[in-house]
């Protein structure tokens, strides 16, 4: 028997919790993974790598944390089973308990010069749990928005998930800054990195009780209540859709790796290359975290009304075009434009290509096997994007001293890499996603 259609103010009630509950667990699940970026540059090459060169020692501490991207297809492959299979709702509850616990016990770790190689050891184990559960976070959360506002404005919806994420940098570096700027040197070295940690077991319980209260989204319950859930998801979805999870992974090169670069490797671009105070690059990321929360959703509403495939081509040619500008504002060394350019990046450059990727990848499959497709097509980019984009770009300035074309050209590379795979989608705008696929 189906099911019986909401009324429509019980419907946008249920639109709207949904909507901020995914903001909210997209929130604090980042928050987890950008911590571990964040102190990634700041302090683990000296606790978890010190008996190494700083340059060896931070190419180290970025393995680590690349190690969560290649996590990230793994995650993306178990939760988008469990998500096509059990459901959206407590495949979600699962991967918020899996990224806070393992972030928790971050906070607990001793370092190198207290058990030695088991430090550095025990720490790639962590991120690489971290990497699993946002590996299955980013699907659950934005099909959860996607599907609860299916009937318009999808672009919309779906893009404020994807605003929680520059929330979630906004708060791990704001927490670290406020522990930093508190404290010595000598003590944020010693314990107070730890305490942005140990503030992950709270979010979690915060994350849970939100989570829990959230209904099934309806398209998923609709295919439960006909029996239609795809027995073999993963299977299906790499059969009958690999030419799409390919070119999904080529379209997030550019948004993926510029992310990384504006947010975690400016930090150590500020120190090793430009030498400057160290709470600007965390003030510079935080003010561009802030104000991009907003401009996803603004991004998502142009979707909406142009095309998701247009917005993308737009935040494609943009980063093409600043790259070399942004790296010129930085090098500088003028406060105010090296703020300008980590927002600009950002905000606008970033946040365009974000916001459309919540409807476009998921769209581009049907709804018993969206979970899985949309998870794989997105997370089998990461560890080539994001996991290794600042690995190269450490490596680029030990090569390049001095010099910053060599990034600026990298980000143009990548930036056309993605426009040439997004030209080769199909625009998703006006289709029917209530459809079982």
């Amino acid at each position: 028997m189906p099911l019986t259609p909401p009324q429509p103010r019980t419907e946008q009630r249920s639109l709207v919790e949904a909507v901020i509950a995914s903001t909210i667990g997209t929130t604090i699940e980042w928050y987890d993974f950008f911590l571990y970026g964040t102190t990634a540059a700041l302090v683990f090459p000296e606790l978890f790598f010190p008996s190494f060169s700083p340059f060896a020692g931070r190419l180290l501490s970025f393995s680590t944390f690349a190690v969560g991207f290649v996590a990230r297809p793994v995650g993306g492959v178990l939760f988008g089973y469990l998500g096509d299979r059990v459901g959206r709702k407590s495949t979600l509850v699962a991967t918020l308990i899996l990224m806070g616990v393992s972030t928790l016990v971050i906070g607990f770790l001793p370092t190198y010069n207290q058990i030695g190689v088991a430090a550095p050891v025990l720490l790639t184990a962590l991120r690489f749990i971290q990497g699993i559960g946002v590996g299955g976070e980013w699907g659950g959360a934005v099909l959860l928005a996607l599907e609860y506002g299916h009937r318009s404005n999808r672009g919309f919806y779906a893009s404020w998930p994807q605003a929680g994420v520059p929330l979630g940098l906004l708060s791990s570096t704001g927490v670290l800054e406020l522990c930093r700027a508190s404290i010595s040197d000598a003590e944020f070295l010693a314990w107070g990195w730890r305490v942005p940690f140990y503030l992950s077991g709270l979010l979690i319980v915060i994350g849970l009780l939100i989570r829990i209260r959230i209904l099934e989204t309806p398209l998923f319950a609709q295919l439960k209540e006909k029996n239609q859930l795809a027995r073999a998801p993963v299977r299906e979805a790499v059969r009958g859709h690999w030419r799409e999870i390919l070119l999904v992974a080529g379209t997030r090169l550019s948004e993926n790796s510029c992310f990384y670069l504006f947010s975690a490797y400016v930090l150590t671009y500020g120190k090793i290359v430009l030498d400057v105070e160290k709470g600007l690059m965390l003030r510079a990321v935080s003010v561009a975290a802030a104000i991009e929360f907003f401009t996803i959703p603004l991004f998502g509403i142009l979707a909406d009304r142009f095309s998701r495939k247009g917005t993308y081509v737009l935040g494609c040619v943009f980063l093409a075009m600043f790259a070399f500008p942004y790296y010129a504002l930085l090098n500088s060394r003028i406060p105010a434009a090296i703020v300008l350019a980590v927002v600009l990046g950002l905000t606008i450059g970033h946040a365009l290509l974000y916001s459309v990727q919540a409807s476009l990848i998921p769209e581009l499959f049907g709804t018993r096997l969206r979970y899985t497709g949309a998870s794989l097509g997105y997370q089998l980019g990461s560890p080539l994007a994001g996991g290794l984009a600042p690995i190269i770009a450490d490596s680029l300035v030990e090569a390049f001293p001095d010099q910053y074309w060599p990034l600026a050209l990298y980000i143009i590379v990548i930036s056309i890499i993605s426009l040439i795979c997004v030209q080769r989608l199909s625009e998703t705008s006006r289709k029917d996603i209530s459809l079982p696929g």
